[in-house]
């Protein structure tokens, strides 16, 4: 069993206006509300208790989630007054009660079905201090989506500048016992878990990269009418 958090705090800046009226995470792929599909596959991951950290228009991200029950998780709301960063954003879950390892991802991501439960799985199995998705689809589109270099299995630099590497990094991280002390101290605000990985390489310890299949989200307005009405076309 690990327990999750669900970053869902964010203010959706490039989505506007239609964030100004609802909060990214409700928003939907293919008819449903993008934190759904995210929480019911932390459940298929084997989670079983989930912090949904919550800022932006919170009420309408907790309403809809409730108690976790309709998904099959225990969920609990941590509020998050600002844009204060995914490390602060751990921070706080693991002040509330929660504890490593932790399975740590972006509320406005719909991932490739069963693809949370495999890097679950990959993290548990090899060991590390601490992993991180990477993925080809969509593709590397710097700085919003950096290049991770990977050499056997392992990441090597979070930021790699090497324009032939199409790995780049995904919204879902692994946090083990023994990096959740290094997001102490770190720069910002905002704090950002990039950062506390960084520490983490630089003290020589294991971070998993785990390959997944295509991420889907919402990054501006007509992406909501090209994810939910694709005979619409581009």
């Amino acid at each position: 069993m690990i327990d999750a958090v669900v970053m869902a705090a964010g203010e959706g800046v490039r989505l506007r206006p239609l964030t100004e009226r609802w909060p990214k995470p409700v928003l939907p792929i293919d008819g449903r509300p993008v934190i759904a599909t995210l929480l019911r596959e932390l459940a298929r991951a084997g989670c079983t208790r989930v912090a949904v950290v919550t800022g932006h228009l919170a009420d309408q991200v907790e309403s809809l989630v409730g108690d976790g029950g309709a998904f099959g998780l225990e969920v609990r709301f941590v509020r998050q007054p600002g844009v204060l960063g995914s490390a602060d954003t751990v921070a706080r879950a693991l002040r509330a009660g929660f504890e490593p390892p932790l399975l740590v991802t972006a509320a406005d991501t719909v991932y490739t079905e069963g693809d949370v439960a495999r890097f679950a799985a990959a993290f548990a199995a090899s060991g590390a201090a601490g992993a991180l998705a990477v993925r080809r689809d969509p593709p590397v589109d710097p700085p919003h989506r950096a290049a991770v270099r990977i050499e056997g299995g392992r990441v090597t630099k979070l930021f790699d500048d090497d324009p032939a590497n199409e790995l780049g990094a995904a919204p879902l991280w692994a946090l083990g016992p023994a990096l959740t002390p290094l997001l102490d101290g770190l720069p910002g605000p905002p704090f950002e878990l990039a950062g506390a990985f960084e520490r983490a390489l630089a003290g020589g310890l294991r971070i998993e990269g785990v390959e997944i299949g295509k991420t889907r989200d919402l990054t501006y307005p007509q992406d909501l009418v090209q994810e939910n009405f694709p005979y619409l076309g581009s």
